[in-house]
């Protein structure tokens, strides 16, 4: 940015001294900093937390497999009907 001396217009009016953006480069800023910020949203959602690797710090998890129930003789209770009439389906399978 060139910086433009104070100076005197032609009806006397005094001018103090400025910074004047050169031609095109509001433009140029503007579209630097939409790319800046498109990175900073790029940043995979780190957060600053977790390394850097991109990941979530998580805990170890504490479940043990295969998972069983400790009294094997337990029976799986079946689903009950919600309605006592019976339902005529049609036969041959689904349309």
């Amino acid at each position: 940015m060139p910086w433009v001396n104070k100076y005197e217009r032609s009806d006397g009016t005094p001018v103090r001294g400025y910074f004047r953006w050169a031609p095109g480069a509001r433009r140029d800023a503007a579209i630097l900093a939409t790319v800046a910020l498109a990175a900073i949203g790029m940043n995979n959602g780190t957060g600053g937390t977790g390394g850097g690797n991109g990941r979530n710090p998580q805990p170890p998890t504490t479940v043990q497999y295969p998972i069983t129930s400790e009294n094997s003789t337990t029976q799986v209770k079946r689903p009950q009907p919600t309605v006592s009439y019976p339902i005529p389906w049609a036969s041959g399978g689904a349309r």
